[in-house]
């Protein structure tokens, strides 16, 4: 009679400690390799040389509430007053002291709608209408004039509001701008391929600061007697034209790694060429191109601080004017600390918000 041997449960192996957890991520990042483990231990050392100092001088002998005055006699430390006693000139510019709320509740109401925006199970048509009811309450706060608020003149817009108000329009525009170049590119009408190969050219040939000149003091000499164009308006279509072109390249190499036979099999469903872009091409070219894309995007966020040069007073503009006061001209390394993180905060949201796209569109996974 044959005998059955008792079974048990196979021991489940679990894989070495020092490939998950805190040490699988050092292993896998910091030292997968002597070249890398050697650029790491450098890197520590120098921040062990640097960070000591530092700390010393942003915190511990730093100053948060002190005048000007008390801040130079103690010397030693940062003085962070200079941001603390300027802050909302900082912010929000030349607007009105008392009504600096509006452009406060204004930011609020826009960096809701990115950040709920990043959910793509949210994009749906009333995103859409939210986004529209949204822009409309903004640019009501700013401006006023309506349902009691007092109206404020664009010359007065300044800080934070402006700066976000140049790049996120900004941006938001040149990217279908810039996807209409690209096809226009590629397209093979002679007379519109032409006019997008000049224009992306002519526009990656010269400095975004040409084209603010431009739009600043040549653009107004062209206008009709009495007419005048918003400055702020000018320098936006400036900066959304510049940063199309770019778009427009990118976006190009994206349609063309593309391999001939997705545009033959949309020929053989029947498909017209703007169905076979829309449902095909584009989706499949622009999943490719998100990394590019976003670069070129962050770089433009941060060119937007050459708006200085025409006399808009963003965010970096307000914080020279605040050095500009004898009272605290020797703290600059303070104030431009503080919007260099604002800037980072931004620019890390846009690069942390494209891998996440990366990995929700990667269809090989």
């Amino acid at each position: 009679m044959e005998k059955t041997l008792p079974t048990q449960p196979a021991e489940l192996v679990k894989p070495p400690a020092t490939d998950i957890g805190i040490l699988g991520w050092l292993k896998a990042n910091l030292f997968n390799g002597w070249f890398n483990s050697l650029l790491t231990v450098i890197v520590i050392y120098l921040i062990y040389l640097a960070a000591p100092s530092f700390i010393q001088w942003a915190f511990l002998d730093s100053s948060w509430a002190a005048n000007s005055e008390q801040c130079k006699m103690a010397g030693a430390g940062a003085c962070w007053s200079v941001i603390t006693a300027n802050i909302r000139f900082i912010l929000f510019g030349f607007y009105p002291h008392d009504l600096q709320w509006r452009p406060l509740l204004a930011v609020v109401i826009l960096v809701l709608l990115l950040v709920y925006s990043r959910n793509r199970s949210h994009w749906r048509k009333s995103l859409f209408y939210g986004w529209l009811v949204g822009l409309f309450v903004m640019g009501l706060l700013l401006k006023g004039g309506l349902f009691g608020l007092e109206p404020v003149e664009s010359n007065n817009w300044g800080g934070l509001p402006l700066t976000l108000l140049l790049s996120v329009f900004g941006l938001t525009a040149a990217y279908p701008v810039g996807i209409l170049l690209a096809l226009g590119r590629q397209s093979k009408m002679a007379v519109i391929k032409s006019f997008c190969v000049v224009y992306i050219e002519l526009i990656r040939g010269v400095p975004l600061i040409s084209l603010l000149f431009m739009s600043s003091v040549v653009f107004p000499l062209f206008l009709p007697e009495g007419m005048v164009i918003n400055k702020i308006l000018r320098a936006q279509v400036a900066i959304i034209l510049f940063t199309a072109a770019y778009i427009a390249e990118v976006v190009r190499g994206g349609l063309q790694g593309l391999d001939r036979g997705q545009y033959e099999a949309a020929e053989a469903l029947g498909l017209n060429y703007f169905q076979t872009m829309r449902l095909i091409i584009l989706p499949q070219a622009l999943k490719i191109v998100i990394p590019p894309s976003v670069s070129i995007l962050i770089s433009a966020f941060k060119d937007t601080s050459l708006v200085v040069i025409i006399a808009l007073y963003d965010l970096l503009k307000t914080t020279q004017t605040t050095l500009t006061d004898p009272k605290w001209m020797g703290y600059s390394a303070e104030a431009y600390i503080f919007v260099a993180m604002i800037y980072f905060v931004c620019c890390f949201f846009m690069s942390n918000y494209s891998r996440k796209l990366e990995r929700e569109l990667d269809t090989s996974r």
